[in-house]
C-alpha cells in the first residue's frame, strides 16, 4: 500500500486517489463503448487516458475503486462539491465486474463519510436509458426528484442537429444535519 493515499476501505475494496500505475485498468474500462455509453464522452484511446489519468491524480474528485483482493483497479467514483454543502455522486465500473455489488459497496462508504463530515445533500444526474445506473441510486435510497425532459445533448448528428436526451436526478439527504 506505499503510495497509495486511501480515503476509505470496505470489506472487499480500497477507495482512493489515483496513481501512475493505474493507466492499464484505467484503459481497460475507459475504452469500452459499453462502459461509456451514457457518459458525455467516445471510448478513450491509450493516449488519452493517460492524459485523463493525469487529470485524476492531481483531482480529489475521483476516486479509484481497487478489489483489495487482486489490488485490480476496476473503476471510479466522482465525488464532486457543490454549493450549499451538497455533493454530486457518479460511478464508472470496468464492465467485467458489473453485477457483483462493487459500485453499491464503494458508493456507501463514500456517502456515509461525506455525510459524517456534514454534507447535507448528495445528488446524482443520469440517463433514463441507463436503468443499471438509477437503479443502483434507488438501491442506495436516493430518491427520484425530476425528470428533465431533452435537457442536454453529448453529440450531434451528420446534420449538425443536436441529440437531445432526458435526465434523471436523484438525491439523497443526511438525516443527522
Amino acid at each position: 500500500m506505499e503510495g497509495k493515499i486511501i480515503i476509505a476501505e470496505t470489506e472487499r475494496l480500497i477507495l482512493r486517489r489515483y496513481n501512475k500505475e493505474d493507466v492499464q485498468d484505467l484503459f481497460e474500462y475507459l475504452s469500452d463503448k459499453e462502459v461509456v455509453k451514457y457518459e458525455p464522452y467516445q471510448p478513450l484511446t491509450f493516449d488519452e487516458t493517460k492524459e485523463n489519468l493525469e487529470w485524476r491524480i492531481e483531482t480529489d474528485e475521483m476516486i479509484a475503486v481497487e478489489l483489495k483482493i487482486s489490488h485490480k483497479m476496476i473503476g471510479n467514483i466522482y465525488m464532486g462539491r457543490r454549493d450549499f454543502e451538497a455533493m454530486e455522486i457518479g460511478y464508472v465500473l470496468n464492465r467485467n465486474y458489473w453485477g457483483n455489488g462493487y459500485a453499491t459497496e464503494s458508493c456507501k462508504a463514500l456517502i456515509g463519510q461525506a455525510f459524517s463530515n456534514g454534507v447535507h445533500r448528495i445528488y446524482a444526474e443520469c440517463d433514463p436509458n441507463n436503468q443499471r445506473s438509477w437503479k443502483l441510486l434507488e438501491a442506495l435510497r436516493f430518491e427520484r426528484e425530476a425528470h428533465f425532459r431533452k435537457n442536454v445533448y453529448f453529440w450531434k448528428d451528420e446534420a449538425e442537429n443536436a441529440i437531445w436526451k432526458d435526465t434523471y436526478v436523484y438525491a439523497k439527504l443526511n438525516d443527522h444535519t
